[in-house]
């Protein structure tokens, strides 16, 4: 559920960049497929690439003005699709794509992902489509007007082919669809070297359709019902950036969204140092509410380094 914030504060991109490195694949070194090397030099890269992603995300690339200033219609797409044969049967598929149109101060651009997998038992556990939309336009550096609309679908949220009584139940409540397109006002309230605040608000309509399998009372519904339901939406975001000197900074990142179906909120408070040329490190707070859940508030602690020598 915290992710469709993520998603609507623009955070979120499912674009991946096309490059002859993308279709590279070698070992490191002669045997270190077999051995196992290759498979934890990848994971090394992983965690190295999120580190990397966390700093950036820091940085908030769009909070003096508009962050991509190339012009015309430009894009991406990636596939990717792996088969397995032997002790498991299955296959994975993902294709990811991204248009994006910018002219003048308007920016705007088109994301979607497509997902299809199988358990280790050949049967289909994913089958998800998903589309973003962002567009912004600057009236100048400091306001601006934006909009954001995403739409999801689950083509597995009422296939119960082979599920136990306890995996029907769990079923309940599960979104086949789920779309929000909103709209609103964004503005730049400190706007200079050291410091700059941006907000925005706005509101949208929701729509959901949610499998239903047990009823008020409790009980098994026998043959899903579909819940459908439109409502109002309302979103306000908020990013702060303080440069306290070249070598420390804060950012605090909130986001509210309230509709009928419920209410998030997310807030991020990071500490970045960057100690030396070589040595820089991240101490986030990030608190997620989700007013219908048994427990409502989550808290994580997140520390990030990155030493270069």
């Amino acid at each position: 559920m915290m992710k469709q914030i993520s998603l609507l504060a623009g955070a979120t991109a499912l674009a991946t960049i096309l490059g002859s490195a993308a279709f590279a694949q070698s070992e490191i070194s002669a045997g270190a497929n077999v051995t196992g090397v290759t498979g934890i030099n990848e994971r090394l890269d992983d965690v190295q690439d999120d580190v990397m992603d966390d700093f950036a995300r820091s940085e908030d690339a769009a909070r003096f003005g508009p962050a991509d200033r190339r012009t015309g219609t430009f894009g991406s797409v990636a596939l990717s699709y792996t088969g397995r044969t032997g002790n498991t049967e299955n296959q994975d598929f993902s294709l990811a794509g991204r248009l994006s149109h910018n002219v003048g101060q308007f920016q705007q651009s088109v994301g979607i992902l497509l997902e299809y997998g199988e358990d280790d038992d050949g049967d289909t556990d994913t089958e998800e489509t998903s589309v973003i939309y962002e567009g912004n336009y600057y009236f100048n550096d400091r306001f601006y007007a934006f909009a954001l609309g995403r739409a999801a679908t689950d083509g597995l949220a009422n296939d119960y082919d082979g599920l136990t009584a306890e995996e029907y139940a769990d079923r309940d409540g599960r979104l086949k669809r789920d779309a929000l397109l909103a709209f609103g006002p964004g503005y730049r309230i400190i706007n200079n070297d050291t410091t700059a605040w941006r907000v925005q608000a706005g509101a949208g309509i929701r729509y959901t359709q949610t499998i239903d399998t047990i009823d008020d009372a409790g009980v098994p519904i026998v043959g899903d019902t579909v819940d459908s339901d439109t409502s109002i939406g309302y979103i306000v975001s908020s990013r702060f950036y303080h440069k306290f000197n070249d070598q420390f900074f804060l950012t605090n990142d909130t986001d509210f969204l309230s509709s009928d179906a419920n209410d998030l909120a997310t807030n991020e408070l990071g500490l970045n140092v960057r100690m030396t040329d070589a040595f820089s490190t991240r101490v986030s707070y990030k608190t997620e509410y989700v007013s219908d859940r048994e427990i409502r508030t989550d808290n994580t602690v997140g520390i990030s380094l990155v030493y270069g020598f």
